[in-house]
């Protein structure tokens, strides 16, 4: 079936084996994400960054468990109906977004269930808390794109994607 690999769910009965659907199979790939994104500096028109490429970038390094996305209140409905339907929690704010950004960051720093932070966004206002989550024994990850890719958060973090966006035709 497309879209990965599928395991058919059986009954044993009396009568033998039903089949009662097909579940989709998780495939175990290593360490736990926590991936927060902040919607307005990286989900923007013009520099043409997909959630896709995003989730895309971090499939080597592991599962992604919690996938946030921070939106503020300008967000458009259809953005907001995009996040959700990528499986992303979206959080909308009234204000400015990097502090809740940081509050979600700083409690999946704290989940003993994550191993790696990934942040996806430009800013260096988030370099503390790259740092505190390598104090704190987790991996980190800081997914960007030029222009205005914070060359301090770029070398504070474990790793550094820079992502290409795909233009649409012009």
């Amino acid at each position: 079936m497309p879209g990965g690999s599928w395991e058919r769910i059986v009954s044993i009965t009396k009568d033998g084996i039903k089949s009662i659907g097909m579940m989709k199979r998780k495939v175990k790939r290593g360490k736990r994400i926590a991936l927060l994104i902040d919607g307005p500096n990286m989900l923007r028109k013009d520099l043409g960054v997909k959630l896709e490429d995003i989730v895309e970038a971090l499939e080597g390094f592991g599962d992604i468990r919690v996938a946030k996305v921070i939106l503020n209140q300008y967000a458009p409905q259809g953005l907001i109906e995009a996040v959700s339907n990528q499986g992303f929690e979206a959080i909308i704010v009234s204000g400015e977004t990097g502090v809740k950004l940081a509050v979600e960051a700083m409690r999946e720093i704290y989940n003993p269930n994550i191993d790696i932070i990934a942040l996806a966004t430009r800013n260096a206002e988030f370099l503390p808390v790259i740092l505190k989550a390598k104090e704190k024994g987790k991996e980190t990850i800081v997914i960007g794109v030029e222009p205005g890719f914070s060359v301090a958060l770029k070398h504070a973090a474990d790793y550094t994607i820079v992502l290409t966006p795909r233009r649409e035709e012009e």
